[in-house]
């Protein structure tokens, strides 16, 4: 990953001179300038983040530019593994992350740079806005699943957020991903991955086809088809999930549903059973919740963990050992374009995207809470449960609750479906003197989740139980057996669709001369209309699916909103050393309203190697429709101890902690998020073959629009406590948690890049590349004038940010042969460390969360001018995730949202492209 190699400077001194448009800066900024062949040195581009076409040469604000050489190198094929390795990125979300038995916007993978989250991050395809990822959520933004990473020529970055030309949203920086433009002739890529250990392979192969010259034949065309699979990969296939020792390390994360079922007594059962001398293990009981079957429990899935979530009186059961790391997923786009010169000045040109990603979920096992007579379990028949005395908590007298596993049923599987279609048309040229381009945007983004099976009929089910048909304690006979496969659901029980719909035009032309070039002025504007949709089944709605009951305030919905914006840029070339861009943008949502945000940038160039840039400016993010208007979502925390109930038992945790219901809710009220942010940096270019860039960059947000983290609320009662809801005992009924303008956000740091060309060598060339970033400060105050809370190197609430990030690459090449030598790391940090034992009161031992570092080495052999083979080892030394007893993820015993559970793989890759 490299920004662009070289200052350029012959080409920047060319640049400031020239007359006509020379381009303007990039209002958003641009770092270092790309390195594009062209036969005509003094062509001028359009670089992300400007409306004003330029020569290539380094501008007053970062850019980092990843070529689709570099993503061949280290043998990625997705957009969301390219987004990973970017150093500015932290806690977008992912597959592995996504990997629970929830639903909230799973099959979601999505970028956040700077770690100030994936709503303030706009991704483009080619310099315009594709419809965000359907399903309502926390957060909105582009699924990189619907990225054609197949056509990617490259991923310029913009690493300045609140930009003018794409819109002052994109807070925490821009990613734009170019495709093709002008391909002819065919090519054909087949790239396949095996992994050391098993699992999470994947098969890729794509086509490209183009014909036409623009230039000589007036008209080119051209469409890439990309189609990928990639296996799940399950726990039993990873022995570092058994190095983790998660049973001993983290048992009360581990679940009480287990096969042969715990029973769960009320309080009065349990005293009848101890006064009539009944014991299990040879000890009387002291916990509600028993297991007959103790101290065996039926290994190893259901284990004997006195410390664990069953306790001392009942099983725990490791779905650790039976649900999957890496889902199964088939990937399938098309990109196609065409382009018309109508004459030497203008163009038509018209391009469709199309993509479909089906990620196949499985979870552990279905689990259910059912309801037996207690004359059916043989070791308690022989009592009398409906006695007075046993009897007096029952609901229903003689009735035990059952907390069971059902492996009879199988997996809890889910097929989610993310599919997208965008066509853009356009028209762009050039007329003395005049760029313009004006373009028609449709994009569309469906959700389908289905469940697919391990998901049950949950009237039926619970009467399969009570009949006798399913044994909680056993297998069942074959006529349970039927009874659970006919009540399988396989049905789509939520479908989501958004689309988005724009008209766009940009102008520019240069407006005066002064002592370093020609003035230029680019205006555009901007009309969009975004709709979203929901709906959940029928079934869904009815309650009744074991493990995925209908949510309170689920109800279908129907959003839409208008969008207006206009902007304003101006190249300032004041001296051959003094340069500046003043820019301005206008935004109107409707019903939030509008807000104008300036941003200045300047950069000095004292000698032709050396750089320095500056830039200054505001931002402006509208509340999504899902943070305005979606329904009350129900859900819970983890477990926490609430010290209202602590204080009145000796802070005994067993006690006082639990998994507090929460309810979420929206607000239509919410006023949009101002930003401000600024950045200084310098490039130099102390010889031919090393450049390095250093940039600081500060960014705060306020009206921040969040939920106060329910760790937050319980931890400071006297501030927050009227968010917690209590009933007539005191006890809390539910926590509050609404989306409110809180507080700021603040994130500071500096990104570091080093390039080295490499020099020739008897032994062949050598070369290298680092691009780093270290934070200085990522902070969140939760309401205005409370004290920032910090998650740098510090997992709080739902993640962390690592203070130190960074890719190195290092390259040789010799005539056909070439190889790279790559590495990503992340710095450790502390972990959460709060997760509570409700058992026995315990608060997990305290953890430090290793550094992670990775090694990719790869080699190719370009054997002729259309055969290239490159072959590869990801991750060279195995390196396992490091352990982390977070609590916040399905995934116990890592942190998934920044690791890679497939270890050791080796890919090889084969290119032929002929004309």
């Amino acid at each position: 990953m490299s920004e662009l190699h070289g200052l350029r400077i012959s080409r920047m001194a060319r640049a400031v001179r020239l007359a006509c448009g020379l381009g303007a800066l990039a209002l958003i900024g641009q770092a270092v300038a790309q390195d594009t062949p062209a036969a005509d040195p003094m062509a001028r581009v359009e670089i992300t983040g400007s409306a004003i076409k330029r020569i290539e040469s380094e501008t007053a604000l970062p850019v980092q530019v990843i070529t689709r050489e570099e993503i061949d190198k280290v043998g990625v094929t997705t957009a969301s593994e390219i987004v990973a390795r970017l150093s500015s990125n932290v806690g977008g979300l992912t597959d592995g992350a996504s990997i629970s038995d929830g639903k909230d916007q799973r099959g979601f993978n999505s970028a956040n740079l700077r770690g100030i989250g994936t709503s303030s991050t706009l991704v483009l395809l080619n310099g315009r806005r594709m419809a965000n990822f359907a399903s309502p959520g926390d957060d909105s933004g582009v699924d990189l699943n619907n990225i054609p990473a197949a056509a990617i020529q490259r991923v310029e970055v913009l690493l300045d957020g609140a930009s003018a030309l794409y819109g002052t949203d994109a807070i925490g920086g821009v990613i734009n991903f170019i495709t093709r433009k002008d391909f002819q002739g065919v090519e054909l890529n087949a790239y396949g991955l095996k992994t050391d250990e098993g699992g999470a392979g994947k098969r890729t192969a794509s086509i490209s086809a183009g014909h036409g010259d623009v230039a000589k034949d007036g008209y080119n065309i051209f469409a890439v088809a990309d189609f990928q699979r990639t296996d799940a990969l399950s726990t039993s296939q990873r022995k570092f999930i058994g190095d983790l020792h998660i049973a001993e390390r983290l048992p009360h994360l581990l679940s009480g549903y287990t096969s042969p079922a715990n029973i769960r007594l009320t309080g009065a059962q349990r005293d009848y059973l101890n006064d009539q001398g009944f014991t299990l293990n040879g000890k009387p009981l002291t916990n509600r919740t028993i297991n007959t079957a103790i101290p065996a429990c039926n290994p190893p899935a259901n284990l004997y963990l006195p410390a664990g979530t069953g306790g001392v009186d009942a099983c725990t059961y490791d779905y650790m050992g039976d649900t999957e790391l890496y889902p199964k997923s088939e990937k399938a786009n098309l990109l196609t374009r065409g382009v018309l010169q109508i004459n030497p000045e203008n163009q038509l040109y018209a391009e469709i995207a199309l993509s479909r990603s089906k990620t196949w979920y499985a979870a552990s096992s279905a689990r259910v809470t059912g309801y037996i007579d207690y004359r059916k379990i043989p070791a308690l028949a022989k009592y009398d449960l409906l006695s007075e005395e046993a009897s007096a908590d029952d609901d229903v007298p003689g009735e035990v609750q059952l907390n069971m596993r059902l492996f009879e049923a199988g997996r809890r599987t889910s097929e989610l479906t993310s599919e997208s279609q965008r066509i853009v048309v356009g028209w762009t040229g050039s007329h003395n003197g005049w760029d313009y381009d004006v373009g028609i945007n449709h994009s569309v983004n469906t959700i389908k989740d289905r469940d697919t099976h391990g998901y049950l009929l949950y009237d039926k089910l619970l009467q399969g139980i009570a009949d006798g048909l399913i044994n909680p304690f056993g297998p069942s006979s074959q006529a349970g057996i039927d009874l659970l496969n006919s009540i399988q659901v396989n049905d789509e029980v939520r479908h989501a669709r958004g689309t988005m719909d724009s008209v766009d035009f940009k102008i520019s032309h240069p407006v005066g001369k002064l002592a370093g070039g020609d003035a230029a002025l680019a205006v555009g504007g901007e009309v969009r209309r975004e709709k979203t949709t929901f709906n959940p089944s029928a079934l869904l709605m009815s309650d009744n699916i074991n493990n995925d009951f209908a949510p309170e305030g689920g109800d279908a919905t129907a959003y839409s909103r208008n969008i207006q914006a206009v902007y304003g840029e101006l190249l300032l070339p004041f001296t051959k050393q003094w340069e500046a861009q003043v820019s301005a943008r206008y935004d109107h949502y409707q019903v939030v309203g509008g807000a104008a945000s300036p941003k200045v940038g300047l950069s000095y160039m004292p000698t032709k190697t050396m750089l320095f840039r500056a830039s200054a400016g505001r931002g402006f993010r509208a509340p999504s429709m899902t943070e305005l208007y979606r329904p009350t979502q129900f859900g819970a925390t983890a477990t926490l101890p609430d010290p209202v109930y602590c204080a009145t038992v000796d802070n005994n945790y067993a006690d006082c902690a639990d998994n507090w219901d929460t309810r979420h809710y929206s607000n239509a009220n919410l006023k949009p998020e101002r930003s401000r942010q600024f950045s200084v940096g310098m490039v130099l270019q102390p010889s031919k073959q090393v450049a390095l860039s250093l940039d600081y960059w500060n960014i705060k947000r306020t009206d921040l629009i969040s939920e106060i983290g329910d760790d937050i609320i319980l931890g400071n009662l006297s501030k927050y406590g009227d968010l917690v809801h209590r009933d007539e005992d005191g006890n809390i009924d539910y926590i509050e948690l609404r989306k409110e303008n809180r507080g700021a956000q603040q994130a500071t740091g500096i990104d570091l890049t080093i390039d080295y060309k490499g020099v020739q060598t008897w032994a062949g060339r050598f070369g290298g590349h680092l691009s780093g970033t270290y934070v200085i400060a990522s902070k969140i105050q939760n309401d205005v004038g409370d004290v920032y809370v910090s998650n740098l190197g510090r997992f709080v609430t739902d993640g962390v940010v690592q203070r130190w990030r960074h890719t190195i690459s290092f390259d040789w090449d010799k005539g056909p042969f070439a190889a790279t030598l790559s590495n990503t790391f992340s710095s450790g940090y502390v972990d959460q460390n709060s997760a509570i034992n409700v058992d026995d009161g315990s608060v997990v031992a305290p953890n430090r969360v290793k550094p992670y570092s990775l090694w990719d080495l790869s080699g190719s052999w370009q054997a002729n001018k259309a055969l290239k083979v490159r072959v590869g080892v990801q991750n060279l030394f195995d390196t396992a995730p490091p352990f982390s007893n977070q609590a916040y993820y399905f995934i116990s015993g890592y942190d998934p949202t920044y690791t890679d559970p497939r270890g050791r793989r080796f890919f090889a890759n084969v290119n032929y492209a002929f004309k």
